[in-house]
């Protein structure tokens, strides 16, 4: 299974950009896909997730109101549309996914199976 992240970029404080997630040879049915960030010095920490099943999405309080997960089950793409950004947005954003059977999505890292690389995002 290998996920791809793309969409990163520098933007201005107050712009938007739109992360997506690329999933090849994933042969789970069900999944949560969650989108995940790290900036210098901190923790990672969850950001946002999906569960392909129904639709449902579950956020952090950073990304509530701004931030939104879509998916794409047909194309194996998951998306982060992320809406008055802010300098403390800068930060690696990864998407990852684990086999799921229902229920609201986790934040918790060791369900997360599959891990993508990253993609840089920087607000100034």
């Amino acid at each position: 299974v290998q996920l791809v992240e793309s969409g990163g970029g520098s933007v201005q404080a107050g712009g938007s950009l739109t992360l997506s997630c690329a999933v090849s040879g994933l042969n789970l049915r069900r999944h949560c896909g969650g989108w995940f960030r790290q900036a210098p010095g901190q923790e990672r920490e969850g950001v946002a997730a999906i569960y392909n099943g129904d639709g449902s999405a579950v956020y952090t309080d950073s990304a509530k109101g701004r931030f939104a997960i879509s998916q794409d089950n047909a194309r194996l793409m998951w998306y982060l549309q992320m809406n008055s950004l802010k300098p403390e947005d800068t930060a690696m954003y990864y998407c990852a996914l684990y086999e799921a059977y229902g229920g609201k999505c986790s934040f918790r890292e060791d369900f997360y199976d599959y891990w993508g690389p990253g993609t840089q995002v920087t607000v100034s």
